[in-house]
């Protein structure tokens, strides 16, 4: 027993040890950026802010927010997927379609927290739910020429900006991107156009990561204090965003606010 422990502690040392720095900071100044948001949106929520956070700027910042988020599960994918090659692991489709429904899962759970929370306008298809769909889905691309990746990640935004106006009377293809009459929603993150983003950033790391050795130079800030704080949000941030909102929302409900 003692010795499988050693092991498996040797294993995270070593895994820790050849993460790249850049892309766990990339994701933890996404997770800042994202608590940031969520915490304006509670004092919108709450009556504390008058704001229009669904239209303009702020609107603008949250897709920003979910589009470095997809970007840099693109990438991560593609390390991820070089390190389980090159180690003989097989299976690999399974395993992708099981690491994203996991995802997929916390996405539901939202959706049933939001239905019960906020009522109507409940998240029905956020970036949960993409990020799990893209991992489920990535196994082919991670395989695939990295040009066409990156022409077919192109052409779903393409198609995602075409349809975005369109308005259905069904809620049946809300997750692929057509908008049902009469239903808002606070989160929404369809697969067009925001699932290309993923398949760019799967395109960006096979190019700039090639078999997980950059292919540029890069100063190494990886023992800054800020980035270091980073890389460790990047490295939780799952968990992050799972528990950021309930304790917000139970800091403004102890201080006396209700919606």
């Amino acid at each position: 027993m003692a010795e499988i422990s050693t092991t498996a502690v040797a294993a995270k040392v070593k895994n820790a040890a050849t993460r790249l720095w850049e892309i766990d900071t990339l994701r933890g100044l996404a997770i800042v950026q994202m608590v940031f948001y969520h915490f304006v949106w509670d004092l919108h929520f709450f009556g504390l802010y008058q704001g229009n956070l669904f239209v303009g700027p702020w609107q603008w910042f949250a897709r920003t927010i979910a589009t470095q988020f997809l970007f840099v599960v693109g990438i991560s994918l593609t390390l991820s997927y070089n390190r389980e090659v090159r180690s003989g692991e097989t299976h690999l489709f399974f395993k992708y379609f099981l690491r994203g429904a996991k995802v997929f899962g916390w996405g539901l759970v939202i959706t049933v927290g939001t239905y019960f929370f906020i009522g109507q306008g409940f998240v029905v298809f956020g970036i949960l739910h993409l990020i799990g769909f893209s991992i489920m889905t990535s196994y082919p691309f991670l395989r695939l020429n990295r040009w066409l990746t990156l022409l077919i990640g192109l052409a779903m935004i393409g198609i995602g900006l075409y349809i975005d106006g369109i308005i259905v009377d069904y809620p049946w293809l809300i997750w692929l991107g057509l908008k049902q009459q009469g239903r808002a929603m606070v989160d929404y993150y369809p697969v067009l156009p925001y699932g290309g983003i993923t398949l760019i950033g799967i395109f960006t790391g096979f190019t700039l990561y090639r078999d997980r050795l950059r292919q540029f130079s890069l100063p190494d800030f990886s023992g800054n204090s800020l980035v270091i704080g980073l890389r460790f949000l990047g490295r939780h941030s799952l968990a992050i965003y799972l528990i950021h909102q309930p304790i917000l929302i139970a800091i403004f409900f102890a201080l006396g606010f209700r919606p």
